[in-house]
């Protein structure tokens, strides 16, 4: 992209030169550079927007993963610390985040989930970050609710458990993550395990980017 930008510079640059120099040149001629000058730019910018927009699926993409790698970690320690792994957000391993129970169900939703404004879907979904402390993030009316489940009673559930988008908070340490696109914000949802013993089925976690969910969408199993 850059080199594309450098190109259509230097070319601006000779058609400036070739301006303020012209001698014995006809009106007709110089016509003839300015309309093709002219288609030159009409063409290259829709690349260039299409390039940037390739760009932030890109890096919405890696930063899902950091999110998933997170959230894997954290499962991990809280397995060690609470003898039960669970994932941020959740009370309990066996207790949702968001408003699926099921896999399957969550797919569904997300055949139709294309657009940040979906406020019939994205209620179902939290927001990863939430408002923390009234200004990390910017409120918006399409935004699902924050997790407040931390603050629930539940039997035999971790004492040291927090509401979701805190616990996400301090995973990186007391900073966010950011969608790169102007109405994007990351919002997930867990869907609880079950069993126990040899029978045991973990928790599992759907992280996306609220610009376009059902394409920028990621899965863990654990």
């Amino acid at each position: 992209m850059k080199s594309l930008l450098n190109i259509i510079k230097k070319i601006n640059k000779r058609f400036l030169k070739s301006f303020f120099s012209i001698q014995g040149q006809s009106i007709a001629e110089f016509a003839v550079i300015t309309a093709m000058m002219s288609t030159f730019v009409a063409t290259a910018a829709p690349r260039l927007s299409n390039l940037m927009e390739e760009g932030k699926a890109q890096k919405s993409i890696q930063e899902i993963d950091k999110l998933l790698t997170q959230a894997k970690n954290f499962y991990e320690l809280t397995s060690k610390l609470e003898g039960r792994g669970r994932l941020p957000g959740q009370d309990k391993f066996n207790i949702q985040v968001g408003s699926y129970s099921d896999t399957t169900e969550a797919y569904n939703d997300l055949k139709h989930f294309t657009t940040f404004n979906n406020d019939s879907i994205g209620q179902k979904w939290v927001s990863v970050f939430g408002n923390h402390d009234g200004s990390l993030f910017q409120d918006d009316e399409y935004l699902p609710e924050l997790d407040n489940e931390g603050n629930i009673q539940c039997d035999n559930c971790p004492e040291g458990r927090d509401a979701g988008m805190v616990e996400w908070y301090h995973l990186f340490n007391q900073s966010i993550l950011e969608s790169p696109f102007q109405d994007g914000h990351f919002i997930y949802v867990v869907i609880p395990g079950s069993g126990s013993g040899k029978e045991v089925i973990a928790p599992r976690i759907i992280i996306a980017d609220a610009e376009n969910p059902l394409h920028f969408h990621k899965i863990m199993d654990l």
